[in-house]
Parts: C-alpha cells; sequence; structure tokens
C-alpha cells in the first residue's frame, strides 16, 4: 500500500522499519523534491482489502491510517500505486518470477542503444544516464503465458524509440531507430516466451454491430496493448503471444475503417486501424475472453448511416452561459488535452455499487473530446482505452502537441460509511483558476451537482504542465446522489457536454 503526502519533505533520512507477521515492512523516504512517500509492504501470498484502509484525522497536523487485517490470497500481490496521484514503485527484489517466463538477466549498453538479454534471474537495471534514459524498469507481468514488461523512463519528451526481438529472445532498444514499432517516452515493450505450441491464433477481423464494432477474434484469451501513432495518425493493437491463422480478407471498401495485420515476430500480431474520414475510434473492450471489440464513432462530418450515435443524448440547460447549444470554438488552431484518470490495474476510487473511477472518467472524456472535435476543437486523449499510463507521460503529451488547455477528468471517493456526501470540486495550480472557474460553473449550471467549491492543490498534472490546467472531479462515487447519477449513461453524457461548454466557453474568452 502506497501513501504518498505531496507538499512535504520528510526531513530525515529514510526510514525502514522491519515487522513481523503478514505486513513485512514499512517504509518512508522522500519520493521526490516536494512529496514523501510511504509503503506498507506485505508479505508474499497476503493481500488486503483497500476499501476498509480507514484515515482517521487527529489534528490539522496529524493522522493514523487503520488497516484491516492481511489475508493470504492466491497469487502474489501486484505492486499497488495510489490513488489520485500514480507514481512507480520499484519492484520488491523478491518477487518470483513464473517457471517459463523470459527474465532479463542484464542490459549492455551500446552504442545504438541498449541489449537486454533474458537469463534465469536478474535485478533491475542501471542505464547510468546513457541515451537520455534514465532508468529501465523490467518487471513480469501475472498472465498466461507469462510477459515480461520493459519500460523506459526517459528524459526528454521527444526522444522515440525503436524495439526488436531476436531469435534468443534477447531485446534490441535503439532511439530512432529503422525497424520494429516505434515507443513514445514511457512506452512499454512486452516481451514473452510461450512454450512452442501455445501461441494464440486470430481466426477473423471483421466488423459487428452494423459497423459500430472492429471485431477482432481469436482462438483464446491474449495479452494485448493499444493506442495512437501520432505520425500516421493510426491505432494500433499488439496481440502478445499470437499468431495469424492464415491470410485474413479485408473490409470491403465501403467500411468505416481499414487495416493491415502483420505477424511482428514470431510471437507478436500487430493491427493496424485507420480511420476513415469523419469516423473517430474509442476503445477496446473485451466481449468475452476470445473477442477483443475497438468501437467506431462518427463525427460531425460524417455521412455514413453506419456509425453513427442511434441514441443521442439532449445538450444540459444553461443559464450563466446562454441559450442555444454549444459554443462555437475559435477560429485559431486550438488544441485541448483531455486526460482521463487512472486506467489499467489502477481503477482510481471504486465506489457503491462497486463503480470504478477509471470507467467512468473515460465515457465522460470521450464524449467530451467528440463534442470538442464537432465544434473545430482539436481534442487530444492522454489515454484511449484501460491502459496503465503514469502521471508524467500525460503531462508530456500535452506539451508534445504543444495543447492550449490540459483538463483531467477524475471522480472522487471518501469513506464508504459516508455516502451523504457528494458534489463537484475543480482543482487548479496557477494559470488554471479562470479555466477552473469556468468549467466548474458549466457543470453546476448544467448538471444540477451541489457546488464543493474551486479549489488550488499540488497535483502533479497540474504542476507540471505548461499551459491553463485543471483537474476536475466530477463527484463521489461513495456519495448516494453521485454513484446513483453517475451510473446513468444520460448523466455522463450531461456531465460531459457541461464540461466541453465550459472549455469553448473559456476559450471564447481569450
Amino acid at each position: 500500500m502506497v501513501i504518498d503526502l505531496p507538499g512535504t519533505s520528510l526531513g530525515s533520512p529514510s526510514v525502514n522499519k522491519p515487522l513481523s507477521g503478514a505486513i513485512e515492512s514499512v517504509r518512508v523516504g522522500q519520493f521526490d523534491d516536494d512529496t514523501t512517500r510511504i509503503v506498507v509492504e506485505l508479505k508474499d501470498g497476503f493481500t488486503l482489502d483497500p476499501q476498509q484502509v480507514k484515515f482517521r484525522g487527529i489534528s490539522a497536523s496529524e493522522w493514523t491510517v487503520d488497516l484491516p487485517a492481511p489475508v493470504r490470497g492466491g497469487t502474489q500481490n501486484s505492486i499497488s500505486e495510489p490513488g489520485g496521484e500514480r507514481l512507480s514503485v520499484e519492484p520488491s527484489a523478491r518477487e518470483t518470477q513464473s517457471a517459463e517466463a523470459t527474465v532479463v538477466q542484464n542490459v549492455q549498453v551500446t552504442a545504438d542503444g541498449f541489449l537486454l538479454a533474458p537469463g534465469a534471474g536478474g535485478q533491475q537495471p542501471q542505464t547510468n544516464g546513457k541515451h537520455g534514459v534514465d532508468k529501465i524498469e523490467v518487471r513480469q507481468l501475472p498472465t498466461d503465458p507469462p510477459v515480461t514488461r520493459v519500460t523506459l523512463r526517459m528524459k526528454s519528451s521527444n526522444t522515440q524509440w525503436r524495439a526488436s526481438v531476436g531469435n534468443s529472445g534477447s531485446v534490441v532498444l535503439s532511439p530512432g531507430g529503422t525497424s520494429g514499432p516505434m515507443l513514445t517516452r514511457s512506452q512499454q515493450v512486452l516481451v514473452g516466451r510461450p512454450a512452442q505450441g501455445s501461441l494464440a491464433r486470430v481466426q477473423s477481423i471483421d466488423l459487428a454491430s452494423n459497423g459500430t464494432q472492429f471485431v477482432v477474434r481469436t482462438d483464446r484469451q491474449v495479452s494485448y496493448t493499444s493506442g495512437w501513432d501520432q505520425s500516421s495518425r493510426a491505432y494500433w493493437i499488439r496481440l502478445a503471444s499470437s499468431s495469424l491463422a492464415g491470410q485474413i480478407p479485408q473490409l470491403d471498401g465501403n467500411s468505416p475503417v481499414s487495416f493491415t495485420a502483420s505477424q511482428e515476430d514470431a510471437e507478436t500480431v500487430v493491427i493496424w486501424v485507420q480511420p476513415r474520414s469523419g469516423v473517430q475510434v474509442g476503445r477496446v473492450t473485451r466481449p468475452n475472453p476470445q473477442v477483443l471489440s475497438l468501437q467506431l464513432r462518427s463525427s460531425a462530418s460524417a455521412q455514413s448511416p453506419l456509425i453513427r450515435d442511434p441514441n443521442p443524448q439532449p445538450l444540459p440547460p444553461r443559464s450563466s452561459i446562454g441559450a442555444g447549444d454549444l459554443p462555437q470554438g475559435s477560429n485559431r488552431r486550438v488544441v485541448v488535452a483531455i486526460d482521463p484518470g487512472h486506467g489499467g490495474r489502477d481503477p482510481g476510487a471504486v465506489g457503491i455499487g462497486g463503480i470504478q473511477e477509471k470507467e467512468i472518467v473515460l465515457d465522460i472524456s470521450y464524449q467530451v473530446a467528440r463534442l470538442l472535435e464537432q465544434q473545430g476543437v482539436q481534442a487530444v486523449m492522454t489515454r484511449t482505452d484501460d491502459s496503465e499510463i503514469d502521471l508524467e507521460p500525460r503531462v508530456s503529451l500535452a506539451s508534445r502537441v504543444n495543447a492550449t488547455l490540459f483538463v483531467s477528468i477524475h471522480a472522487n471517493a471518501i469513506n464508504m460509511s459516508r455516502p451523504d456526501i457528494s458534489g463537484i470540486e475543480t482543482y487548479y495550480f496557477d494559470s488554471g483558476e479562470d479555466l477552473a472557474r469556468v468549467i466548474h460553473a458549466s457543470i453546476l449550471d448544467g448538471t444540477g451537482a451541489k457546488d464543493r467549491r474551486v479549489r488550488q492543490a499540488r497535483f502533479y498534472v497540474l504542476r507540471k504542465s505548461a499551459m491553463p490546467s485543471v483537474l476536475l472531479e466530477v463527484g463521489f462515487v461513495t456519495g448516494a446522489e453521485d454513484a446513483a447519477r453517475l451510473s446513468d449513461p444520460a448523466y455522463r453524457s450531461q456531465m460531459a457536454a457541461s464540461i466541453a461548454r465550459g472549455i469553448l466557453y473559456y476559450l471564447q474568452q481569450r
């Protein structure tokens, strides 16, 4: 369990207190210049229910954390990450590896990059700052077949890397190379070496649901990663431990997307999806273990009826912003970075009925981006699927696309014993105060939610963003009123329209 204290310094050397029983140790250290981190490490095989962790304030500067009794789990603990501010935690050196897994034993610095060699065991590699890389993180994922994740932490926001896998299982990482998949800052390389005959087979790729779903079918469940390639404006889906089952038929010329599927290496299939004009790509979902489904949406200019939203939600009423639909965007080039919080292993807050913050905010963020695009404002999302992204790459993406504004969307939570607390909070750090107040007012007008004020805070994505930035808490998933509303797709559409309206109104006033 990780507890971060932003805006604090430890004021003393790091502390590592060994304990006995299910809790192995408590560590306290300075994570960065203004964040103190507390790590409670459980013994292998134990876990605890995060919803039963309770914070109790004793005074303005003193508090306690009550932990539930750890219980034995079926698998090793994954590395926990804090809710709200997701920061990397180094894996424990005691983490065991699957007997059939590829383990990166050492990293060799070469003139062209890094060579990651497999072996029977190893430790976290050192880069010594070579090639602009601060750190290479290696971690075994609890997947079947086993997969090793390699993450580069880079100094430069515009560094691009390529990866290739040799027959021996070694991985060559090179900056700006000429072959292999392109990786951007803090992107990840997934390397697996399954036993012969254990590869999943891609059986078909086609459209479903009246052209609104791009569907990939395999003969068994596969691990996958996905994302946008900014240079080609294509969406990629990379399937680990997979092979193509012969030639995959192409879609007809009237389809909303085209695609190419190829065997990237002996154990990886990559699918590139190119949307046609007026088509927007949504997120990847898994309707069942053997199917991956990529959502397709139309923009306002699309003429094909196949991918139009059959039940568009009405825009919310407005009082302070005036009558009519969404205000038009500016004629000058404007880029808004939309940041759906959390994702992947980090669900964010989990509330009443099991609703998860990461799913709520991704849905709202998609709709905000769609509404902005309809008004002529380019929207760039920091994540478009249920993937893990650290805080720094979110900020870097906004800088890389020269975003005009940065809007991070989250949902709030408090102890499950306080369902009476609901409402909207909006945060800014420095230059985002005006933006925060305009969006906050628009949300209150459009949704009728309770007002929990605009506040100043030192969240990483606000402090590190170069443009006006805000962090929106669209309600409490632990609040009886908010949880019911956020579970309703129609209300999420109202929330998205209110956020988009606030953004557009702010842009009009600049």
